[in-house]
């Protein structure tokens, strides 16, 4: 029973190198540290809440005005979830950019992955508990963008909701997956998480790191992971007592604000089916989102620089190359997507065609370009290749969501902001 996992979240000595703050920033942890806040959190908030159309609303003025501190911990959770999306996400590029999703580690990846879903979805069926104009439309408009999934859509669309509009059904389900469901998931894989990648031998160094001394988890680990706790909680104190969460007017079912925007996660799909035919949009493109991270680990890893940040000089220039190409060439085809509306161009084919496969064939062969000039200019191995294109996704999807939150107003009309 000693060497459990549950009794030993650390083993009793540690690599002096992979202490270092710039090896790992300490976004594991504190994505761990923040589904701890979140519990606690939520728990306090969980007494006064009750999940119904009728009281939800009020029950949210009740804990920001009735109750002492009640405002600060709403602000306090509701803040520390926007923050554990973000922390598990940079979590996810630093495995990437270090190469630390291959062989003993691939379990840690999809387990990963997973979490990060489940952290997304936490998030969702959290926001539509206010119960107020901005989750309420919110939820409508995701629950929207579902139906334009091809044969699944609209059961999947009720599965979710509960039925064909949002109601006390949507709300309840919502409440108790977020409050029980969802949290007992997100801790089974955590725990999974955690005891694969101390299998696998802890956080992924260089061979160069893994020539360090050995030094005594505590107190040069633990005093670390404790600065860095107390860090986050000041910062995300702080931004809770100056920013509050939130709250528009009681939801209102048939008054739909202009515009009605999807939650900020998920804003860079709606973003995209602007742009694309729903079918591309909705499933062709999660599914070779979806079949490429799957394929990621089961690659040949043809790189000897694992554990270190973005492999050889060669590959930084790589890097560099890829963030404005990814970032600037989204905003172009934003912008010529709006100015030449494929469908006004071409009315007499078919929109899957017209709107769907013609942009898809385009980007398709810019990039396939890109790839080829790449190859001539900086050799880059496989492994590298692969992240450059997952760094150009994920760019590309940031980029989606800034101009879905920032640039577009009233019937999704591209404006400054």
């Amino acid at each position: 029973m000693k060497h459990n996992f549950i009794f030993h979240l650390h083993p009793k000595k540690i690599r002096e190198s992979s202490i270092r703050f710039n090896l790992t920033f300490g976004l594991g942890g504190m994505a761990a540290f923040l589904f701890v806040i979140q519990v606690f959190s939520g728990l306090l908030l969980k007494y006064h809440y009750q999940p119904n159309p009728a009281n939800a609303y009020d029950s949210i003025l009740y804990i920001n005005n009735g109750l002492i501190f009640g405002k600060l911990v709403r602000n306090i959770h509701h803040w520390s979830a926007i923050i554990m999306i973000l922390i598990a996400f940079l979590h996810m590029m630093r495995v990437v950019l270090t190469e630390a999703f291959y062989n003993k580690r691939k379990n840690s990846w999809f387990t990963g992955i997973s979490m990060l879903i489940i952290i997304i979805l936490f998030n969702f069926t959290g926001y539509l508990l206010p119960w107020d104009q901005l989750s309420y439309w919110a939820i409508t408009i995701s629950a929207g963008l579902i139906e334009y999934i091809p044969g699944a859509g609209t059961i999947l669309r009720k599965a979710i909701v509960g039925g064909c509009d949002i109601n006390e059904i949507t709300l309840s389900n919502f409440y108790h997956l977020h409050t029980g469901f969802l949290p007992l998931i997100l801790l089974i894989l955590a725990i999974w998480h955690f005891w694969k990648i101390r299998k696998a031998g802890g956080v992924i160094m260089s061979k160069t790191d893994n020539n360090s001394k050995m030094i005594d988890t505590v107190p040069h680990l633990i005093k670390r992971e404790a600065i860095v706790a107390l860090a986050l909680t000041a910062f995300i104190l702080l931004m809770s007592i100056f920013i509050d969460a939130p709250l528009h007017e009681r939801a209102n079912p048939i008054e739909s604000p202009n515009p009605a925007k999807a939650p900020w996660y998920f804003l860079g799909f709606q973003e995209i089916l602007l742009h694309f035919n729903p079918f591309i949009a909705t499933a062709l493109l999660p599914l070779l989102l979806l079949l490429f991270i799957i394929y990621m680990p089961l690659s040949k890893n043809d790189s000897n620089t694992t554990g270190l940040w973005f492999g050889f000089e060669h590959s930084k220039k790589l890097f560099i190359v890829t963030m404005p190409i990814s970032i600037f060439g989204t905003i172009l085809f934003v912008l010529v997507s709006e100015l030449f509306a494929p469908q006004s161009l071409f009315p007499s084919i078919s929109p899957i065609i017209a709107t769907g496969l013609i942009p898809l064939v385009f980007i398709s062969i810019i990039m396939l370009i890109l790839l080829k000039a790449a190859k001539k200019y900086l050799a880059p191995s496989k492994t590298q290749i692969i992240q450059s294109v997952f760094i150009l996704l994920s760019l590309s999807y940031i980029t989606f969501t800034a101009i879905g939150i920032f640039f577009r107003g009233e019937g999704m009309e591209l404006m400054w902001p």
